[in-house]
């Protein structure tokens, strides 16, 4: 087993307490996600939304369930959700084995596909130029384990959030950054001084965590994951959100 999860493991585990996982009643669902990682789960006016929370949003009113967002930081969010405080973690979340000892999953809505970030001077170009550079990285996520289990000459300058990565690449203290690449690319637009150089393509499933056993709630989510794929709900929502992405052919709806 690579360190990194190992570390992860353990952080996670050393969260878990007893907790009320229900909003402000029994038939309320409480969500984890997150404020600022477009576009996948980000705060907009007030308001929960990205690719990973409509899409929820939409599986809940096929299944009748209500849900109360709130924010949480990713490093901490399936440590939170095993010990009940959420229900479900909705953020992007790529289902590693390591992960699956700690929550259960839906079935895959997506698959996380990684950008390396780096300023328009910078020499870093794609994954074998990241030896003896700072890449700025997120907690836990999926491109803290693959740079660190890929690229291990590369010097892995963990963050608890996005905002937190973009800080240090935009001041210079990290020489590059490895994102979600649809937050990259969406970085790069907002940020002029900012390119993704590379696209990297994991093909590793993301599903919406639940608490381990909770096999009626995670029923009901698979339930209507199968019919807003089926309805075309997904397209739509991902040509909303993720418009430069390919669609994979399993969610496109056609039978």
């Amino acid at each position: 087993m690579r360190k990194i999860e190992v570390a992860v493991i353990a952080a996670v585990l050393a969260t878990v307490v007893t907790a009320c996982g229900r909003g402000q009643d029994d038939s309320t669902f409480r969500v984890g996600s997150l404020p600022d990682s477009k576009p996948n789960a980000y705060l907009q006016n007030g308001d929960f939304t990205g690719f990973d929370n409509e899409l929820l949003r939409a599986i809940a009113d096929r299944e009748g369930l209500r849900l109360e967002f709130t924010a949480t930081d990713f490093a901490t969010l399936l440590g939170q959700v095993a010990n009940g405080r959420f229900d479900i973690g909705s953020a992007g979340i790529s289902q590693t084995d390591a992960r699956k000892r700690i929550v259960d999953f839906s079935n895959a809505y997506n698959y996380e596909m990684l950008g390396i970030e780096a300023t328009a001077a910078s020499a870093i170009t794609d994954e074998n130029s990241l030896a003896g550079k700072r890449i700025g990285v997120v907690l836990g996520t999926i491109s803290d384990t693959w740079l660190s289990a890929n690229e291990p000459g590369a010097r892995v300058i963990r963050f608890p959030s996005d905002a937190a990565v973009l800080g240090a690449l935009n001041t210079s203290a990290v020489d590059g950054a490895l994102f979600d690449r649809s937050s990259a690319e969406l970085y790069a637009n907002e940020y002029p001084g900012l390119r993704v150089t590379k696209s990297i393509n994991t093909l590793v499933p993301q599903g919406y965590a639940v608490r381990r056993g909770n096999g009626e709630l995670l029923t009901k989510i698979n339930n209507g994951l199968r019919e807003v794929i089926a309805d075309g709900t997904w397209v739509r929502l991902h040509r909303r959100f993720e418009p430069d992405d390919e669609v994979p052919i399993e969610f496109d709806g056609n039978p």
